[in-house]
């Protein structure tokens, strides 16, 4: 059975424990319509993702 040979110290516990931390998401800005959209998601008031468009939205 797999049993640890020295005690983990307390420094190497924590940095394995920062890693699971929380993270703000990351924000940028549409284009085409200057919004804030999250990375790799068309954006939700125009339609579009890459430079063309991939949602049909229907007038307000």
């Amino acid at each position: 059975m797999g049993v640890p040979k020295r005690k983990t110290s307390k420094m190497r516990l924590r940095t394995r424990k920062a890693a699971n931390r929380w993270h703000a998401p990351h924000l940028n800005k549409c284009p085409q319509c200057g919004s804030t959209v999250p990375s790799h998601i068309a954006c939700p008031s125009c339609g579009y993702y890459r430079g063309r468009q991939v949602l049909t939205l229907e007038g307000k």
